[in-house]
C-alpha cells in the first residue's frame, strides 16, 4: 500500500502521469485532516497493516471489514475466484465513497483495498478500515463503505468450481440483483 501522494507541478497526480522535462515532482506524506488509502492490488491484503496506517491517538475507534473467499457459493463448492477491475475508475469510486462517508460521519481516516487476480478459498478479497473518535460512527461508516463498494465500484468476479466456471458479472450487477430479490 502506498501512503505517499505524488504531486507534479504543484498538482496531485496519479501513477499514469507522463513527466516532461522541467516538471517539478514532489512526494508528499499524508496531509493533516485525514488519511485515505484506496487501492486495487494483486498483493495479499493485510487488515493489520491498514489499521496501523489509519490509527492515531485522536481516534477512539477503528471499525474494519474483511471479505473472504468462501468455499460454497450458489450451492456449489468453490475452487477459487478470479477478480478483475477497471482500476482507475474503481479507485475514483472508492474515493467517492470516502467523500460520501466524510459528509455523513465525523471520521478521521479511511482505507479501502480490493484484490484482483486469482484468490483461493479463505483469502481476503476486500478490506476496509475506518477510524473515528467514536465507535458508533466508525461502525456505521464501515458498513456503508462495503455496501456502497458493492453498489458502485467496477469489479468483476469469476467463480471457478471443480466442474466449471462462470463470470458472475460486476459486483455492481450482483448487488443490484440481490437488492431486487429482497
Amino acid at each position: 500500500m502506498s501512503f505517499l501522494k505524488v504531486a507534479v507541478n504543484q498538482e496531485y497526480a496519479d501513477g499514469a502521469r507522463v513527466l516532461v522535462e522541467g516538471d517539478e515532482v514532489a512526494l508528499l506524506p499524508p496531509v493533516s485532516g485525514g488519511v485515505e488509502l484506496f487501492e486495487i492490488t494483486e498483493a495479499p491484503l493485510s487488515l493489520d497493516a491498514m489499521v496501523a496506517a489509519i490509527r492515531q491517538d485522536a481516534c477512539g475507534a477503528i471499525a474494519s471489514f474483511l471479505g473472504i473467499v468462501r468455499g460454497v457459493a450458489r450451492g456449489r463448492k468453490v475452487d477459487h475466484l478470479e477478480y478483475d477491475a477497471y482500476p482507475e475508475m474503481a479507485i475514483a469510486k472508492m474515493r467517492q465513497i470516502g467523500d460520501e462517508i466524510r459528509t455523513r460521519w465525523p471520521v478521521d481516516r479511511i482505507a479501502i483495498a480490493h484484490r484482483v487476480g486469482r484468490l483461493g478459498v479463505g483469502e481476503a478479497s476486500v478490506a476496509i478500515a475506518v477510524a473515528s473518535p467514536h465507535r458508533h460512527e466508525a461502525l456505521q461508516a464501515c458498513a456503508y463503505a462495503i455496501e456502497r463498494l458493492k453498489e458502485i465500484v467496477p469489479i468483476w468476479k469469476k467463480e471457478v468450481w471443480s466442474d466449471g466456471a462462470e463470470w458472475i458479472g460486476s459486483t455492481v450487477d450482483e448487488y443490484r440483483m440481490t437488492e431486487r430479490k429482497s
